[in-house]
């Protein structure tokens, strides 16, 4: 067991990148070599001289949620920002910088700013929703059906997830194929991170500015008109939060639970008349490799201990939401008992808690579940444990799924 440790992070050196735990053939050897050295609460380091508490317990993740009054989401309280030690242009800065969004506000402030998002999604009219979704994907497989290949993340989640996405918000077609580049970028190595966020902001405003002027039946107009989004500022952080964290979580999500399904024999039999079904794989991906695996971040407005470290005021904690998926404390020896367990962490817990799973799982199902059906004979073209990583600190989403399947003998439709 490990033992307990004070030491202060800022005084902590050679510590475990955080992207060892998501660029990485086994991330949960990553996670339990950090357990068995720290407990459930370890230092990381985020980029060279930039450390946080990596959350890896369910139960000392959920501490740290559920708890605004000593975990802020505010990065206004992050000390190494107020001391500026974290350069102006560090790759970390699009996730993890404060801004004008419910994402980085507490108390009243994020319910003045989460409201307008819980009002757009409940807004959805989920039959007009699943219609876009069926349409789009068809439209993509039509596309590459007669190859008798594809990547089924660049050709098919990243363009089903995106296209959604920018249709609700009313983005100009033009805009669309930058937009998912940028997307995908900004999640992706630090490096690229920066300009990618500037690119997807300047996206969002545009947007914005055309339906400020001609506003129409979509969610950006909706936000146009919401009162409790005060400024410019607000509307397009509100957008961004939304159209980011729907794109991530939606290609990620049907990404993963495709590669499942034809990678993982329990449910590659399912196409075979196997027990495990659909829903299963939907609900296995999110509990192995979840659509933001790390997600940033919490800031300590007091000094506390957490898991057998003390937190110190202005510490930065990251959710290790994988890592907290596998905790033993939360499953059972009975895979029977296991089946329909959905106290997985993938959407966080707590006020922040993502208020779109039920979208979110509609609009996954329906992309996995076509090219499931449409794509005959359907195969990896190369081993599962060959496909790439993106280096990312916070995803782990393969940039690419390369299949082969039997092209049909005419069009696909719908």
């Amino acid at each position: 067991m490990p033992t307990t440790h004070h030491r202060r992070l800022s005084d902590m050196s050679g510590l475990t990148p955080l992207s060892a735990t998501t660029y990485t053939p086994d991330p949960q050897g990553a996670y339990r070599a950090l357990q068995e050295r720290w407990g459930m609460v370890a230092p990381v380091e985020l980029e060279p001289g930039v450390h946080a508490w990596l959350v890896m317990g369910h139960h000392e993740l959920c501490q740290v949620t559920r708890n605004e009054q000593v975990f802020s989401c505010d990065s206004h309280h992050w000390r190494l920002l107020q001391e500026g030690a974290v350069a102006p242009d560090a790759g970390i800065g699009p996730m993890m910088f404060p801004r004008e969004s419910a994402y980085f506000a507490d108390g009243d402030q994020h319910r003045r700013l989460r409201a307008p998002i819980e009002e757009a999604l409940a807004s959805l009219d989920e039959h007009r929703l699943a219609r876009l979704v069926r349409q789009t994907c068809f439209e993509q497989i039509r596309g590459f059906a007669a190859r008798g290949a594809a990547d089924l993340v660049s050709e098919y989640a990243a363009v089903v997830s995106t296209t959604t996405m920018s249709s609700l918000f009313g983005v100009e077609d033009e805009q669309r194929p930058e937009l998912r580049d940028s997307l995908v970028a900004m999640y992706s190595a630090a490096s690229e991170s920066v300009a990618s966020a500037i690119a997807v902001e300047r996206i969002v405003t545009d947007t914005l500015n055309f339906r400020r002027v001609a506003p129409g039946d979509d969610l950006m107009s909706l936000f146009v008109r919401h009162p409790n989004l005060r400024s410019d500022a607000e509307i397009v952080q509100a957008a961004l939060l939304m159209m980011a964290a729907g794109y991530e979580a939606n290609a990620n999500w049907i990404a993963q639970t495709l590669r499942l399904m034809l990678a993982d024999p329990r449910f590659e039999g399912r196409l075979r008349g196997g027990r495990l079904g659909l829903d299963d794989a939907l609900d296995e991906a999110l509990w192995r490799d979840p659509p933001m695996p790390n997600m940033p971040a919490r800031y300590a407005l007091v000094d506390c201990e957490l898991g057998g470290q003390l937190v110190q005021r202005g510490d930065a904690l990251i959710l290790g939401i994988a890592a907290a998926n596998q905790d033993a404390r939360v499953h059972t020896d009975d895979s029977w008992l296991e089946d329909g367990n959905r106290s997985h962490l993938a959407w966080s817990a707590g006020p922040h808690g993502c208020p779109a799973h039920r979208p979110g799982r509609m609009i996954t199902r329906t992309a996995v579940d076509i090219a499931l059906h449409q794509l005959h004979d359907l195969r990896l073209a190369i081993p599962a444990d060959e496909l790439p990583l993106l280096p990312s600190p916070w995803s782990r989403c393969p940039p690419s799924l390369p299949v082969h399947f039997t092209p049909p003998a005419s069009a696909p439709r719908m």
